[in-house]
């Protein structure tokens, strides 16, 4: 047996012993569901944007394990102060309690599964100084490969004073978890949710490809990240796999309005992506 051979039968040993774990999967669509509510003023005039803009920011926080620092980058850097929607992925309660605690905002998480490595709730959170309405939890197909893992999108409809958006927030399974077919079938129940919602869309995650962008553009999404830098990195590899889309968005330039915030202050092997999308009540959301 050549070395080429010896590790490839070596891998698949470790991927048939993974493929026994007995993963705890939540797969009830209504629960487990938390929430939480630390905003003072909800709903408060002096969170209003100029022009109605919504600033989102989405953060992989890999299994938050460092929330202390992950709260740093909230809170002094610049482009991700005053959002109106944090969408966070790998999260349990623990986390998004303190983060929602210590920023003075309400939250909805729904865990998809006990991490079996980390025998911890995993999931997504969204989590706003507004008032959040009409939870929804997502599941989506396919187990992960080697751990049983399922995952789930968490949803919600951020109410801002007269506007209503809706808010995903969406972790898909990774390259050595699940097919690029796979992922792609991932991602259509979030699809088909947000292409039937009556309130303008805002699709923030870890999508673990960037070429998954191209199946929101050909369902009438914009892709509105398209263009920012890589945001997972780690000793080997730069990938831009942390994105947002929008539904309604026109073909304006938004460019100058997306961005990475590089200094993550190692709370994570992501960093945060942000982006200000400008609403407009007679056609709906435009980039800006």
């Amino acid at each position: 047996m050549n070395l080429k051979r010896g590790r490839l039968a070596l891998l698949a040993l470790a991927f048939a012993a993974g493929a026994c774990v007995n993963t705890k999967n939540y797969l009830d669509p209504s629960e487990p569901k938390y929430t939480g509510d630390y905003t003072l003023h909800p709903g408060a005039d002096s969170r209003l944007r100029p022009e109605g803009s919504f600033r989102v920011v989405t953060f992989n926080i890999a299994y938050g394990n460092h929330i202390d620092r992950a709260l740093e980058v909230l809170r002094q850097s610049e482009p991700l102060r005053d959002f109106d929607a944090l969408a966070l992925q790998e999260m349990d309660l623990r986390g998004v309690d303190e983060i929602a605690r210590e920023l003075g905002l309400c939250y909805v998480y729904f865990p998809a599964s006990v991490h079996p490595a980390k025998k911890r709730d995993f999931g997504c959170a969204i989590l706003s100084p507004w008032p959040l309405e009409n939870p929804l939890k997502i599941g989506l197909p396919h187990k992960s490969f080697g751990t049983n893992l399922r995952r789930a999108a968490t949803v919600v409809t951020v109410v801002r004073g007269e506007q209503r958006i809706r808010v995903y927030s969406v972790h898909l399974a990774g390259a050595l978890a699940i097919s690029a077919a796979s992922r792609r079938e991932q991602v259509q129940p979030v699809i088909i949710d947000a292409r039937a919602s009556v309130e303008p869309v805002i699709i923030a995650g870890d999508f673990n490809s960037y070429g998954i962008g191209e199946e929101f553009v050909k369902a009438g999404f914009t892709w509105v990240t398209r263009d920012v830098g890589p945001t997972l990195h780690n000793a080997f590899f730069r990938f831009r796999y942390d994105h947002i889309f929008a539904k309604g968005i026109t073909e304006a330039p938004v460019s100058a309005r997306t961005g990475v915030v590089e200094d993550n202050r190692k709370a994570s092997d992501h960093r945060p992506v942000w982006a200000v999308i400008e609403f407009d009540a007679s056609s709906g959301v435009r980039g800006n």
